[in-house]
């Protein structure tokens, strides 16, 4: 299928990039599913959960485990139980559409551009767009608040950005 593809091509990133704690995050809405590597690669890396703290303010992340006790979040999303907070280094996040410059749209809160502003400002992280390859367009919409990803990942493969 086309998400068991877009993850084997997932996998492969998130082991070529520098970093051991990466963030997933849990789909809502049409968002494609990367629960499948988060639990074959559960061994290898530390995993972690986004959470939404408040309006305007970036993303804090929890360890996560296959298996960890879930409570509802925000928009729909789950997030772990657990209170401890960790510092991923590298970050699957999803897309509502996307273009080969490395930005995306989401869905609206711009929290994951505030997310990696505060985490790149604090040294070297890696974001990893990843999404269907009908979801890409010539060219998303962007403010100068953005942060463009460094890969994206879909069922075809893995693209740099331009």
């Amino acid at each position: 299928s086309a998400r068991d593809a877009a993850n084997a091509h997932l996998n492969v990133a998130i082991r070529a990039s520098t970093g051991h704690v990466v963030a997933g995050y849990w789909p809502i809405r049409t968002e494609i599913d990367p629960r499948p590597t988060m639990t074959a690669l559960s061994q290898s890396h530390a995993w972690c959960l986004p959470v939404v703290v408040g309006q305007g303010l970036p993303l804090a992340f929890r360890p996560w485990t296959p298996g960890a006790e879930m409570v509802a979040g925000a928009f729909g999303t789950s997030w772990p139980a657990s209170e401890e907070a960790v510092v991923p280094d590298i970050l699957v996040v999803p897309m509502a559409a996307f273009d080969m410059r490395g930005y995306r749209l989401g869905y609206g809160g711009g929290f994951y551009d505030r997310t990696l502003e505060a985490l790149r400002a604090q040294g070297q992280v890696t974001a990893i767009g990843f999404a269907y390859s009908i979801q890409e367009t010539t060219q998303v919409p962007t403010e100068p608040t953005d942060q463009p990803l460094d890969l994206i990942v879909t069922e075809l493969g893995i693209a740099p950005v331009r």
